[in-house]
């Protein structure tokens, strides 16, 4: 897994660098990150809730990235989201939780919360583990 330090060039020109998500944890147990609302809208000015799943994906594939280890990546299989309350402005954080860490899959749940604490989203993300190819 590549250091939080080397996010950037990793991720530059990519959908993470669009929605402004910031990585700040990376384990394969657990993954943080945050992403403005500003930006992230609906035309009505809430969070957009394809850019909540796509902040609960990119937390969970990490994750499931630094669960794979060196030669290995992971690939998204099944994302669902159950959006509990809208978010208008601020930040919201995302933190993904191991439910499960095999050798083939991993899953994660994915709670994400705005600037109070109260919980805007929740997610469940099972990644593919495989090898990288030769």
């Amino acid at each position: 897994m590549t250091d939080i330090a080397d996010l950037a060039d990793l991720t530059r020109g990519t959908l993470i660098e669009k929605l402004g998500i910031e990585m700040l944890e990376i384990s394969a147990e657990r993954a943080v990150g945050r992403m403005p609302v500003a930006g992230n809208t609906q035309p009505v000015g809430l969070l957009h809730g394809g850019a909540t799943a796509a902040l609960a994906e990119t937390l969970g594939s990490f994750a499931a990235v630094a669960h794979a280890g060196p030669g290995r990546y992971a690939v998204g299989l099944e994302l669902n989201a159950t959006h509990h309350r809208a978010a208008r402005e601020g930040w919201v954080t995302g933190t993904a939780t191991a439910i499960h860490l095999g050798r083939s899959t991993a899953t994660y749940e994915i709670a994400v919360a705005d600037e109070s604490g109260r919980r805007v989203c929740t997610s469940r993300l099972t990644c593919m583990l495989l090898d990288a190819p030769s």
